[in-house]
């Protein structure tokens, strides 16, 4: 049981190191492109107008303190999940609880500014109001 248990700590502890996983716990953008499918998406933000004004995590993670580590928790347990054992789409694709919070980053930030468009009822229930549909290469530069 000892042995086994060390053997886990081990390699969970190397896993950690190799993976730089420390790095992930910053605000840094370059921690995002520790791993090359998100290169694109990194080198893209490097050469947006968001790169003076806001970082990742600013735009992809909730605020406050346990909404951030928790969605970065959650996304880095799937992040390595499916490059462990295949199956990642290249290029990679937004999921939709990501692309909730990227939405509500973008009205927080712009909300003086989009307030009236949000509250329209020329718009039909149906149809909802998307920052990222119309603007999407605002972040990334696609």
């Amino acid at each position: 049981m000892g042995v086994g248990l060390g053997l886990a700590i081990g390699v969970g502890l190397y896993t950690f190191w190799y993976g730089k996983g420390a790095s992930y716990l910053s605000n840094d953008p370059a921690s995002c492109a520790n791993c090359h499918i998100m290169n694109d998406q990194y080198n893209g933000w490097l050469k947006s107008s968001h790169k003076a004004v806001a970082t990742c995590n600013d735009c992809h993670t909730p605020p406050g303190m346990i909404g951030k580590y928790s969605t970065k928790a959650w996304n880095g347990f799937w992040h390595s999940y499916y490059f462990t054992l295949g199956g990642f789409h290249e290029p990679i694709q937004i999921t939709e609880r990501n692309r909730l919070i990227a939405e509500q980053s973008c009205r927080t930030c712009h909300e003086p500014m989009v307030h009236s468009i949000t509250v329209s009822e020329s718009i039909e229930q149906s149809e909802e109001v998307s920052c990222i549909r119309c603007h999407r290469n605002v972040g990334h530069m696609h």
